[in-house]
């Protein structure tokens, strides 16, 4: 009877732990992309009011590697829109590429020690409509941002996932020179600026409901010779899945970056998107 019951938790250890390793030493892709629309148009509307048409392409590609000792994780994302209203020509209304890695080492504490590299920048030129004529201030890499840390992550919850470290950005431009240009040295332009510091960064994934989430990502980085000036990156989105297809998208997204305007920048958009998961 002994020998029985040896050999049945023998069996039970040998399945369990075949179960528990199918996610390990393998590469495990996603990949989502989404179309997001917002229209409202007229016909002999007495009433009044303009045309207006907004579309946003959005993608979502990650890449994982997991081994008893190591994570790796790499996140894709990126986001380009433009709207229209009445006769007026087209205008971009969303512009971004985020590119994110993290290499951690399991140690057996609550937080594991960490390195990664982000990557950001646009995805075609931007431009200031707030003046007339318009004008371009951004473009694909000009400029383009670069942070690599160092510290320690806490990766153990389905929820929240967080991480701070010490920090080396670095800023390049070609032609939007006002992003990395030194004020202190006016008779020199620098298109590269390079920066030490402290970052944050914080995902968070939430069911509020069986057909709504809300997805956050919260960035923080801060130099070590203004440590009470933070640039804040807090990106939401809650997502209502009407069908396998079909989405309803509220975003917000709030910006403080004091070397590209002293206000707080804010963005939000209510749209219902096409979504196509690939992988």
């Amino acid at each position: 009877m002994k020998k029985s019951i040896l050999i049945l938790m023998l069996l039970y250890s040998t399945i369990a732990a075949q179960e528990q390793d199918t996610t390990l030493y393998k590469w495990t892709p996603s990949m989502e992309t989404g179309l997001n629309i917002s229209q409202i148009a007229f016909s002999n509307w007495v009433k009044g009011g303009e045309n207006a048409f907004t579309w946003t392409f959005t993608g979502n590609f990650e890449l994982g590697y997991e081994t008893l000792d190591w994570k790796f994780r790499n996140q894709l994302k990126f986001a380009y829109g433009r709207s229209k209203l009445g006769t007026a020509t087209y205008k971009t209304n969303d512009n971004d590429i985020y590119l994110e890695s993290v290499l951690s080492h399991n140690v057996g504490w609550v937080v594991d020690p960490y390195i990664s590299n982000t990557f950001r920048t646009q995805v075609a030129k931007g431009y200031d409509y707030g003046v007339d004529p318009v004008v371009e201030i951004a473009d694909f890499f000009d400029p383009g941002y670069i942070t690599q840390s160092i510290g320690f992550t806490y990766d153990e919850s389905e929820i929240i996932r967080t991480r701070l470290g010490v920090a080396f950005q670095e800023v390049i431009t070609s032609t939007y020179t006002q992003y990395s240009d030194d004020p202190d040295t006016p008779d020199e332009i620098e298109t590269f600026k390079f920066e030490t510091g402290l970052e944050s960064s914080t995902d968070a994934k939430l069911t509020v409901a069986e057909n709504v989430v809300w997805q956050s990502k919260l960035r923080l980085f801060s130099r070590f010779e203004t440590l009470d000036v933070w640039d804040v990156r807090w990106d939401n989105t809650i997502t209502a899945s009407v069908n396998s297809w079909l989405n309803v998208n509220f975003s917000y997204i709030l910006i403080y970056e004091k070397a590209q305007s002293l206000k707080t920048q804010t963005k939000e958009a209510l749209q219902i998107g096409i979504v196509y998961k690939i992988l």
